[in-house]
């Protein structure tokens, strides 16, 4: 995706609600460092450098953090995209549209501007990347979590024999939301039963909202020339919006700060819908298109897959939502590399998330090697 990837495995409920608070004083050398960065790529502020340094040690050493001015947060949030070391898209980092949801403190407002946030980006199909960023982590006061590590996601139902109906990765906070009263069964969305959003702030328990149905876009997925892949009854929903990733800028931490690009076709066709422990789908798209699946030199997986990815290309394609396919994002992520060396940026990347699951042999992003540092400001696991 045109995200930050999220990482694997995913963290149980309740461990992804609390996250890594830890008294959140703010980190003073960090502070010092985002703000020199700050003023070096924006010299023109109202405020000098060394005044703004000044104020912000004099609020670390009073209150142990201090509050990042709106133009901080917004540089902040960009470059944490900027140095996202799995994400491919990065070449769209400056045009992250920054919603600051600092003040909303309510279960209730929240979920509000979640919704906002969905609104946005969706556009109608002509996806735009946005980021949420909700209040931070400050001594004796959490920030608020989400437990959904993207805001749409689909249930995994555990059946009696074991199996589960949906999305496997999901089951454990599938569980965790009937707890605390959903009633959603997997009855007529089978397995594409949209969760709930769990909200949990300092003042309130864990709270349920459902997701306006009109709010999640979603893809049926179709083939060109393979009409039985259709009657599968596959779908998607066309914004990944990650939000178990805390967003750190300046020594300070926001757990809540959901954000999004849009799909590479790949992270649907060759890893949501074909994981063995997601949707495991290889095999029944197999049978669709009448492969041989009796010996792997048929290269059936290869051939099914391939016709998959085609599948999510061509649906979202005629649905009119944004995607973008592996081999043209690979292209521009070297566009990307050579846009920031020519501001004398390095550009950090994890090879084995850059490299498409898909003919990454033939992509130019992998006959390379990248530095894989860790550059702040930056989104992190949920801890």
């Amino acid at each position: 995706m045109t995200s930050p990837a999220v990482p694997s495995p995913t963290p149980s409920p309740r461990t992804a609600a609390p996250g890594a608070y830890d008294g959140a004083v703010a980190d003073r050398d960090e502070a010092a460092e985002f703000l020199r960065q700050y003023h070096a790529e924006h010299p023109d502020q109202p405020v000098p450098l060394v005044r703004r340094l000044d104020q912000v040690r004099a609020a670390i050493d009073d209150a142990g953090t201090y509050r990042l001015t709106r133009d901080e947060l917004v540089f902040g949030a960009r470059v944490a995209w900027r140095n996202s070391r799995r994400c491919i898209g990065r070449l769209y980092w400056n045009s992250l549209h920054v919603l600051d949801r600092r003040e909303a403190t309510s279960p209730e407002e929240i979920h509000r501007q979640l919704c906002a946030h969905l609104h946005q980006a969706t556009n109608g199909g002509r996806l735009r990347p946005v980021i949420s960023v909700f209040a931070p982590d400050i001594p004796g006061r959490p920030g608020p979590r989400l437990w959904n590590e993207q805001l749409i996601r689909y249930a995994g139902h555990r059946r009696a024999d074991g199996t589960v109906l949906g999305d496997p990765r999901n089951a454990d906070l599938t569980e965790a939301v009937r707890h605390l009263g959903w009633q959603g069964t997997g009855g007529p969305d089978g397995p594409f039963d949209v969760l709930p959003l769990v909200i949990e702030t300092a003042d309130d328990k864990p709270q349920l909202f459902e997701l306006p149905r009109d709010l999640v876009l979603e893809v049926p997925l179709t083939h060109p020339e393979f009409p039985a892949i259709a009657e599968l009854g596959l779908r998607w929903h066309a914004v990944p919006a990650i939000s178990t990733m805390r967003l750190r800028i300046g020594g300070i931490d926001h757990p809540l700060a959901p954000f999004n690009g849009w799909y590479m076709g790949t992270e649907i066709g060759a890893r949501n819908l074909v994981d063995e422990a997601r949707y495991d789908l290889l095999p029944t798209v197999a049978a669709c298109l009448g492969l041989d699946t009796g010996s792997e030199r048929t290269l059936w997986r290869d051939r099914a897959l391939v016709e998959l990815n085609i599948a999510v290309l061509h649906s979202f394609h005629a649905a009119g939502v944004r995607i973008s396919d592996h081999h043209t994002e690979s292209r521009r992520f070297l566009a990307h590399i050579a846009r920031e060396e020519r501001q004398g940026r390095s550009v950090p990347a994890d090879w084995s998330w850059i490299v498409p699951p898909v003919s990454g042999g033939v992509t130019p992003v992998f006959h390379r090697y990248y530095d894989d540092a860790d550059q702040r400001p930056n989104f992190y696991a949920a801890d």
